[in-house]
């Protein structure tokens, strides 16, 4: 179960910061994806404050919202293709 957690709280860290960098390079495209500021906020919160993390919003969060925004992300790709990227 720790290394599950563990995997899954690295995968929420590159998210946020793919986002944060992402709506640096050009955040006009950030626009349309749900809640960018708060998916950053929460990579840093994991990243620098990791005995604070709840473990149950970590799961909530990678089972109730990161599929939303999945969604949106494949959605941007289908809208912009290669020229996102």
């Amino acid at each position: 179960m720790v290394a599950l957690r563990s995997a899954i709280e690295r995968q929420l860290e590159i998210v946020g910061e793919a986002l944060n960098q992402l709506s640096k390079v050009d955040p006009s495209v950030t626009v349309g994806l749900p809640d960018v500021p708060r998916v950053v906020a929460f990579r840093n919160r994991l990243i620098h404050g990791y005995a604070d993390i709840d473990h149950r919003l970590v799961w909530s969060i990678a089972r109730d919202e990161l599929p939303i925004l999945r969604d949106a992300v494949e959605q941007l790709l289908r809208t912009f293709g290669d020229d996102v990227l």
